[in-house]
């Protein structure tokens, strides 16, 4: 059977129209595509929350992909082990309390988890604002990342979202986009104070036991975590990251009354 080229366009327009249709009105919209927020998004969509999570960059997986300084090497400890069984990733210990697992297999069976679990997720998407109402965040505001990467002048797209993950790491781009738009956050300095050096072992504490709502309706996970609260970073060490993404969507599930 021949190919015809205009039936390809059309099977990529209306899939992708379709799936977008179906995620402009949300119970949560996430904002990174990093191991923080495709756990959040697994998590959440396979407890019934309807997901879609906005990744800028065309690869998922954040800072995962390439370990440390670019071997695909990523260590995990004891505490968050489970987190890699749960995925079937496979591991070996490497001594007492460390866990080594090969990153690309990691992140991709992470993207696959979330996917499987029901989360939408899309690329190439850049979130340059927010939508607020009444004191709240309710929205995001979206370009394609193309478009932004060439300062080009055209008008973004909005969905609506009851509650909103910022997991974008160490640039936390969405709670600053609230502290210098809308309003003041629940931080000491009332906006995001920016994260700290290396201190891993209490960087992987505070990324999880920080999770929180630094604004109506808006939480934060992984590093983002870190950069709001003036947290020390943690390097290439995920049990941390993982974990966080977990606790954010639980806070989450509790207020929509699914968990």
């Amino acid at each position: 059977m021949p190919i015809k080229e205009i039936k390809v366009t059309e099977a990529i327009v209306k899939t992708y129209t379709e799936r977008l249709l179906n995620s402009i009105d949300l119970d949560v919209a996430i904002v990174g595509g990093g191991p923080a927020g495709l756990m959040a998004a697994a998590v959440l969509a396979e407890n019934g929350a309807k997901t879609a999570l906005f990744e800028r960059k065309l690869s998922i997986g954040g800072g995962m992909w390439g370990g440390g300084i670019g071997y695909n090497v990523i260590v995990v400890q004891e505490k968050a082990k489970y987190i890699l069984d749960t995925l079937k990733i496979n591991y070996k210990k490497f001594e007492e309390g460390y866990y080594t697992a090969d990153s690309i297999e990691s992140v991709s069976k992470l993207i696959s988890f979330a996917k499987d679990n029901g989360a939408e997720i899309f690329n190439l998407t850049s979130v340059e604002d927010v939508v607020a109402k009444q004191g709240k965040i309710c929205g995001l505001v979206l370009n394609r990342s193309p478009i932004e990467m060439a300062h080009l002048h055209i008008d973004p797209i909005t969905i609506q979202s009851k509650f909103v993950i910022d997991a974008t790491g160490h640039p936390a781009e969405v709670a600053n986009i609230i502290s210098e738009k809308v309003g003041s956050l629940k931080t000491e300095k009332k906006s995001v104070i920016g994260e700290r050096s290396m201190f891993a072992e209490d960087g992987e504490k505070f990324v999880v036991e920080k999770v929180d709502e630094i604004f109506p309706n808006v939480y934060v996970a992984g590093m983002c975590v870190g950069a709001v609260y003036g947290g020390p970073r943690m390097g290439p060490i995920f049990g941390g990251m993982l974990t966080s993404g977990e606790k954010a969507a639980e806070l989450i599930l509790k207020r929509l009354s699914l968990l």
